[in-house]
């Protein structure tokens, strides 16, 4: 029987129009069996700040229940200038605050990305990696996945084009299902 896990997944860039976001909507078609998918939207949070610790606004704390409410995140990211994108690494910010209240402790996660560059995302999600490991994400280390889009290769409704790349895909999902059950093996979820 397969253990079933909910997945909120973060599209790192806010454009409507974004290649990850396509990547995005390949990933849920692609998903194993036993994930359960949800996008967590941070578009309307402000900008962070230590004088919101005391008293999140409510957008704030919707974000962080919603990041409680799943087993596991997938970000889903491009590059900006070498590094994840400012409105992701804001987002990081709200989630991991305040001090003693981080949404990510022991909160498995994967991280991937598309780019037109050949190197595909490659530095932000070594910068994000960087991150997560701060804010005590186990983190699947492989499969890596940079993907190097090019025109017509994945729809906006997430069909993949190029059968090596949806293959890819489905077992990057498959191999992140794998690592959820073994995070939770080894830390069994507080009840």
């Amino acid at each position: 029987m397969t253990t079933m896990f909910k997945v909120g997944y973060f599209v790192g860039s806010l454009s409507s129009t974004s290649i990850n976001r396509k990547l995005a909507a390949a990933l849920v078609r692609l998903r194993h069996s036993g994930f359960e998918m949800a996008e967590i939207s941070f578009r309307d949070l402000p900008l962070y700040s230590p004088d919101y610790d005391a008293d999140y606004p409510p957008v704030a704390r919707a974000f962080k229940q919603a990041i409680a409410d799943v087993d596991a995140i997938l970000f889903v990211t491009p590059e900006y200038n070498r590094a994840i994108p400012g409105a992701l690494k804001n987002a990081i910010d709200w989630a991991s605050r305040p001090w003693g209240q981080n949404s990510f402790t022991r909160k498995p996660s994967a991280v991937i990305g598309a780019s037109i560059g050949a190197i595909g995302t490659a530095v932000a999600q070594q910068n994000l990696r960087s991150v997560l490991s701060f804010c005590n994400s186990p983190q699947m280390n492989a499969p890596e996945a940079y993907i190097h889009f090019t025109p017509g290769l994945i729809s906006d409704d997430g069909e993949v084009a190029n059968d090596s790349t949806r293959e890819f895909l489905s077992e990057y999902m498959s191999e992140f299902h794998r690592f959820v059950a073994r995070v939770y093996t080894a830390l069994p979820r507080d009840e």
